[in-house]
């Protein structure tokens, strides 16, 4: 009867340690997809500063172009006022 009591013992404990090893290696797991979740959240967000910026500096290039253009369509507006109205104000 002691001998099946203390085999019963023996096949209990290590299916208490076959259970433990389960629940670490799933903890584990666990843990691992946590890590991998928030690496591919970060590499979004990553991306998505890096298109942000992108834009932005397609931006800046765009404002200074049409600064450029309004700047040269101003000159060339007051200079052709300014020789037409010299020409017809006192121009021969």
């Amino acid at each position: 009867m002691d001998l099946l009591i203390d085999d019963i013992s023996e096949a209990a404990y290590e299916a208490i340690e076959t259970a433990a090893a389960e629940a670490a290696r799933a903890a584990a797991l666990a843990a691992l997809e946590r890590e991998a979740a928030a690496i591919r959240e970060a590499q979004r967000w990553r991306l998505e500063a890096e298109l942000r910026q992108q834009a932005i500096v397609e931006a800046k290039k765009a404002g200074r172009k049409n600064t450029l253009l309004a700047a040269v369509i101003g000159i060339l507006g007051g200079l052709a006022i300014g020789v037409g109205g010299t020409l017809i104000i006192g121009g021969r």
